[in-house]
């Protein structure tokens, strides 16, 4: 009784959960500077009856919305900010809005705004049955470069929380129970001396060497860490002219693995390779730690939960036309279906990031996604960003928000469930406590 209450709510704010999806679609914001979704995305959620507060965590584009008081406090972590060079109009090729701009190739439109319909869902149902507890609603700007999350972390801003759950659009129907990578992001910056690379080379030191013999390193350093390491980079400026040597040099780093505690060792080694590169060219090398985040730590009772949820929510059938739309998407690739009907538990590794982790080792949370885009889609594809501001998007989206809602009124309506989850975590966690992967020193970027 109480989910067909939140059902019928969100339902009933379908039209504005669709309009707001659609606006941040058509205006894609980079990580940090969310402003119109921050400022649509928290007028919404006032219009519905929370208390909104925006600039959490001293991040401007942060939000913190909650309804109802006491325990259990559960948090929705809802997300906005766009991908580079992802613009794309909703049609079945390749054609940008504006070439090279911002655009919605992860779903975050969806993202940001099913966590939303769920929050809304919730509260008429707490509110038409009395129902004890807090929904928080939390507006976590750049995922994308994977420290909204820690930096709002950072602040404290998630230790009030009991539970939390983190929807992602995605082309199937599912709950994770596997880990996915966390991460450190940093930029290495080698000053030398410049000098006219054919009169007189002998005078220069060269940043660029210096950069390119680190890349050499860790690409040797590849086959003495473990096989869940990831790293990749790529040179952001490599000097002027072939004529001149290049007194400086830069490139940006990542490196992923399946714990923190081997992505601060891998880290380490790195940058004595870096080091090591800036003594063999005579050169200096500076060091900008952009950020990192935490491995995901998915709750297994909690993933059950969530999986019932999703198996009982309803959901709007795929129409012809949004099926023949999948197809031309998805081309020449054979698939089981154009568009995913089947509800999968993911219990597999996977080897991307997402910040959702750092939450998730402060309280027990879960990670699950919907079909919101065309079976064969790759992650962060024009497809995506297809997809994300048509019919489907929006179907997909309203699905999630619906069976967020049931998870959260069964998790919140059963202490001795919630107990379970959190003694799972506390197992999980071996008696070690969250820290937040980002020094104190490194600032919030773009809060000028």
């Amino acid at each position: 009784m109480h989910e067909q209450t939140a059902y019928a709510e969100i339902d009933r704010w379908r039209e504005k959960l669709d309009e707001l999806a659609l606006n941040i679609w058509k205006h894609p914001e980079g990580p940090f500077v969310e402003y119109k979704a921050c400022e649509w995305t928290a007028q919404l959620l006032r219009d519905a009856g929370f208390d909104v507060q925006v600039g959490v965590g001293g991040i401007k584009t942060a939000i913190r919305a909650s309804y109802g008081s006491g325990k259990p406090v559960f948090g929705l972590l809802g997300e906005y900010d766009a991908l580079p060079g992802m613009s794309q109009k909703v049609c079945d090729h390749k054609e940008a809005v504006c070439e090279g701009d911002y655009g919605q190739g992860c779903g975050h439109n969806l993202l940001g705004v099913a966590h939303v319909g769920g929050a809304i869902g919730l509260k008429k149902a707490m509110e038409e049955n009395n129902l004890p507890g807090t929904i928080i609603y939390y507006g976590c700007p750049a995922e994308e470069v994977l420290t909204g999350k820690p930096f709002m972390a950072r602040s404290h801003v998630f230790d009030e929380i009991d539970f939390s759950v983190a929807f992602h659009p995605g082309s199937s129907n599912n709950v994770s129970y596997g880990v996915m990578t966390g991460l450190n992001s940093f930029k290495l910056h080698f000053k030398g001396r410049t000098a006219h690379a054919g009169g007189g080379p002998h005078n220069g030191r060269s940043a660029l060497d210096a950069v390119e013999l680190t890349n050499v390193g860790i690409n040797y350093l590849r086959e003495h860490v473990p096989m869940t390491v990831r790293m990749h980079y790529i040179i952001t400026d490599g000097g002027a002219a072939p004529n001149i040597v290049p007194d400086k040099a830069s490139a940006w780093y990542f490196v992923r693995a399946l714990t923190r505690e081997t992505i601060d060792e891998v880290y380490g080694r790195m940058l004595d390779i870096a080091e090591g590169a800036a003594k063999m060219t005579g050169t200096e090398v500076e060091v900008e730690f952009l950020g990192g985040c935490y491995p995901t730590l998915n709750n297994h009772v909690l993933g059950d939960v969530m999986y019932e949820a999703l198996c009982d929510a309803p959901r709007d059938p795929w129409t012809q036309e949004e099926l023949d739309f999948a197809a031309k998407l998805n081309g020449d690739k054979k698939m089981d279906e154009l568009l995913n009907t089947k509800i999968v538990k993911h219990t597999g590794n996977g080897y991307g990031s997402t910040d959702v982790g750092d939450v998730q080792h402060i309280a027990p949370g879960i990670s699950f996604g919907t079909a919101c885009y065309n079976s064969a889609a790759p992650g962060h594809h024009w497809n995506v960003t297809a997809c994300s501001g048509s019919s489907i998007g929006m179907k997909g989206m309203i699905y999630a928000a619906k069976a967020m809602a049931a998870f959260g009124l069964r998790v919140m309506g059963d202490p001795e469930l919630l107990e379970k989850a959190k003694k799972e975590f506390e197992e999980s966690m071996g008696g070690s406590h969250y820290v937040c992967p980002i020094p104190d020193d490194v600032p919030v970027p773009n809060q000028d």
